[in-house]
């Protein structure tokens, strides 16, 4: 639980309680490269199999739940303006370079993809990721506080699986759905924080994701 102030410090817990009792609302924003395609199998951890798990996540929300997901494909990410009533968001790659392309909804969660989003929660000159997100309103975010290696990160189409069940709280889905422990990523957020326990997003797991979320 930090934020950039103590303010922002109880938001965090304040909007999570607040928002499990009506289940989070908004669309989804997700922000892969044109570097993949969803239905092929790359090496563990490339650019390739990480921007292909993003456009596994557009699949798996589109054809399982009534949410609203917009996709960007191109080298160009999000850029200012554009993503208005954002609630859950995932795209790389701007380094400590936070873009303000986002509306963010109460009880939002979204991280981004990149090195040492999460360095400094505090540094009132910095604009990594994870920071400025929390300024702007997220709930919940993660992040490394050094050089992770894509393959730190929590697959996206797998967190959002998880997360999306109402099964499980917001750290329980990252840690189903990350690859190491003590290592760079750290979670940031109330981490009892469970937005779709009322209102799931996803009934019923697909096949591809039964190992990861279970039954």
């Amino acid at each position: 639980l930090e934020a950039p102030t103590a303010p922002a410090t109880k938001a965090l817990i304040d909007n999570a309680i607040a928002i499990e009792k009506t289940g989070l609302q908004g669309k989804v924003y997700l922000d892969a490269r044109g570097a993949a395609k969803p239905d092929q199998q790359y090496g563990a951890g490339s650019v390739e199999d990480y921007d292909a798990a993003v456009l596994r996540a557009h699949k798996l929300l589109t054809e399982n739940t009534q949410l609203e997901v917009v996709l960007n494909d191109k080298e160009q990410l999000f850029q200012q303006g554009e993503c208005k009533d954002a609630a859950l968001y995932c795209g790389w790659v701007s380094l400590a370079q936070y873009i303000d392309a986002f509306e963010w909804k109460p009880g939002s969660i979204g991280y981004h993809m990149a090195s040492a989003e999460a360095q400094t929660l505090r540094n009132p000159e910095s604009q990594v990721w994870c920071k400025r997100m929390l300024e702007e309103g997220v709930t919940a975010t993660l992040g490394p506080v050094y050089e992770p290696y894509l393959l730190a990160f929590p697959k996206p189409d797998e967190f959002f699986a998880c997360l999306l069940t109402g099964k499980y709280t917001y750290v329980e889905a990252v840690y189903r759905t990350k690859t190491t422990n003590s290592w760079t990523i750290t979670t940031v957020g109330d981490p009892l924080y469970n937005p779709f326990k009322a209102k799931p997003a996803i009934t019923t797991v697909p096949a591809a994701y039964e190992k990861v979320v279970g039954k």
